[in-house]
């Protein structure tokens, strides 16, 4: 397990999402109640980025199909998605926002 830097705590606002490319991965970064969560970007959908979606609560809604994921585990809440997208364990440390990988 390795740990990726995506950016500083104070870069989001809060209810903000914002795609983070590093390491050849496209992160959909999401800042709710002063915690982070991390998405693959790419909706299993369809060509949509979900750092572009509507974020309502902890759903975020794809700009393309108006699919629906939940944040904090890559689940599908609304179709036309039927697959997860992959989520990532974020952490926080000395005022920088991590991301887990393999």
């Amino acid at each position: 397990m390795a740990l990726i830097e995506l950016c500083s705590e104070s870069d989001l606002d809060h209810n903000e999402a914002r795609l983070f490319s590093v390491n050849g991965l496209d992160i959909a970064l999401f800042k709710v109640e002063d915690n982070f969560y991390a998405l693959d970007d790419l909706c299993s959908h369809g060509p949509g980025s979900l750092s572009e979606g509507y974020l309502d609560g902890f759903n975020i809604e794809c700009d393309f199909h108006n699919g629906m994921f939940d944040i904090r585990t890559g689940e599908v809440t609304a179709p036309p998605c039927m697959d997860p997208v992959k989520s990532y364990v974020v952490c926080k440390q000395d005022g920088k926002v991590f991301i887990e990988i393999d």
